[in-house]
């Protein structure tokens, strides 16, 4: 199979995107086997050190394993992948192998947040909950002002998160927070109907202080469900 040669940086990037892209897309499928480090260093026109942290960082990934003898077999990603492959390739400037990947991150940040309030509501800190209150009750002082709204749009649901007391959802958040929040490469523009909703902020909040699980998910699905609209509509704040 044939590989363009490597620019003169980053080249064990640019071999593990391709290579990535690769079995992500399906042009390798599991069980295949790679071409050995010397070949593909010959076909990348790159030294077998930058292969080998291509390689090691693919097996990071759950995409491939090196079996005894020195062969790498591809795995099904599917099976042994976990959510660092989804922000590797929302990161890339490659074209994505997954279509679907910033409509399915969306879909897991509304179920993720929206579990995230309900136990916010039934068992947070009353320290958590009246950050959550003042932030909340700050944030339309911020309107129109998108790029801010988004940094504070992070730290409202930064604190959701930590006063659900899942361990697991915050570890999903600080990985999903990195770069956008958990939308690959969605601009704030796009997301203006959820940043400029005030006053859906501030209900999730207020539910979450008065203990209300039902009603927080509610308020925080209604958030993070909000239609992507196109960067040049309106930018008044719902309050």
């Amino acid at each position: 199979m044939p590989f363009d040669p490597a620019p003169r940086v980053s080249v064990s990037d640019h071999v593990f995107g391709r290579l990535r892209d690769a079995i992500v897309s399906g042009r390798y499928r599991p069980d295949d086997t790679l071409p050995g480090e010397r070949e593909l260093a010959g076909a990348f026109e790159v030294n077998r050190h930058a292969v080998r942290e291509a390689l090691r960082r693919l097996q990071q990934l759950g995409l491939v394993r090196v079996s005894q003898g020195g062969a790498t077999r591809v795995l099904d990603w599917r099976l042994h992948a976990g959510l660092d492959l989804a922000l590797s390739l929302a990161r890339s400037g490659d074209v994505l192998p997954v279509e679907t990947l910033v409509r399915d991150m969306l879909e897991m940040r509304a179920c993720v947040g929206t579990d995230a309030a309900r136990l916010c509501a039934e068992r947070a800190d009353p320290a958590v909950v009246a950050a959550l209150v003042r932030a909340a009750e700050g944030y339309g002082v911020l309107a129109p002002d998108l790029d801010r709204m988004h940094e504070a749009n992070i730290a409202i649901w930064r604190l959701v998160v930590r006063g659900s007391g899942n361990t697991a959802y915050q570890l999903a958040f600080n990985s999903l927070v990195a770069g956008t929040f958990a939308v690959g490469d969605v601009p704030p523009d796009a997301r203006a109907g959820e940043l400029l909703d005030v006053a859906g902020h501030r209900r999730l909040a207020a539910s979450i202080a008065a203990g209300q699980g039902a009603a927080a998910a509610r308020h925080a699905r209604a958030l993070l469900t909000a239609p992507l609209t196109t960067p040049t509509t309106g930018r008044e704040a719902r309050a």
